[in-house]
């Protein structure tokens, strides 16, 4: 690896060397989520109103938090695993029920990807509300759920089954470097970043904000995971192009980022 790549991108993401944005000149903002099968069936999670989780102190979590590799064979519920993607990506109550209006009203399938190109807030925080991601999960053990590969749609608080080969287990643990933990687990999340969400708005600056937001999402992981006596183990070594080619990634517009596996604590 060339020495200095770096420091290269921090001096060339300073401000001195930003162009004008896409944002500055006028162009219309890219939808706030990727595009997927509007019509298609979705599998319904708990709604963020009707989680019941226990309540245990914001600073009893902080302190129980550590990264734990290692899991019990015990599966999450789909409660649980609404509450996960919920507190990680999840968009606020108010403006989830009118997003959802749309889809209910029956309006046409252009009308809604309209609307969509508004700005949502969520559960982390994000750069100028940008909210850059979309979270897969490699689906090992939930109540209710086949194994597999999904998408969580967040604007809907809905997953997407993706068909896919029926090793992409073991792909992606070999793409992991062979981190058994991402196939012993009960879920792994595998956050991919929509580039021009981001530097629509920032520019270049955006891929340092990319990096930002993933810390973000993964911390409140860490948390909400130890309300419901769950371990998670972040995950940045892994092959990039491996990752992006199983889940048929185009690399310049979106990018796995960062993974973080979950199960219950032995």
């Amino acid at each position: 690896m060339v020495k200095g790549i770096g420091q290269d991108f921090m001096k060339k993401t300073k401000y001195q060397y930003m162009d004008p944005s896409d944002q500055n000149k006028g162009v219309p903002q890219p939808s706030l989520e990727a595009e997927y099968d509007i019509t298609a069936d979705l599998i319904d999670l708990v709604e963020p109103s009707q989680i019941n989780i226990p309540q245990i102190p914001l600073r009893t979590c902080i302190e129980s938090r550590m990264s734990i590799r290692s899991y019990s064979t015990e599966a999450l519920s789909l409660e649980e695993l609404s509450w996960l993607l919920w507190s990680t990506q999840g968009v606020r109550n108010k403006e989830l029920e009118q997003i959802r209006s749309y889809f209910s009203d029956e309006m046409e399938i252009e009308e809604i990807k309209k609307v969509l190109k508004t700005v949502t807030l969520r559960n982390v925080p994000s750069a100028g509300a940008r909210h850059a991601f979309e979270t897969y999960l490699l689906v090992n053990r939930v109540d209710g759920l086949e194994p597999g590969l999904y998408r969580y749609i967040a604007t809907r608080h809905k997953l997407l089954k993706i068909p896919k080969d029926p090793n992409i287990a073991s792909k992606m643990k070999k793409a992991a470097y062979d981190q058994s933990m991402v196939v012993k687990c009960a879920v792994t999340f595998i956050w991919v970043a929509t580039t021009y969400r981001m530097t629509w708005r920032y520019g270049e600056r955006g891929y340092r904000y990319l990096h930002l937001d993933a810390g973000h999402v993964c911390q409140n992981l860490y948390l909400s995971a130890e309300k419901i006596a769950c371990g998670v183990c972040a995950i940045a070594a892994f092959h990039d192009d491996e990752f992006n080619e199983l889940l048929d990634l185009l690399p310049d517009k979106q990018f796995v980022i960062y993974l973080a596996t979950v199960g219950k604590k032995r």
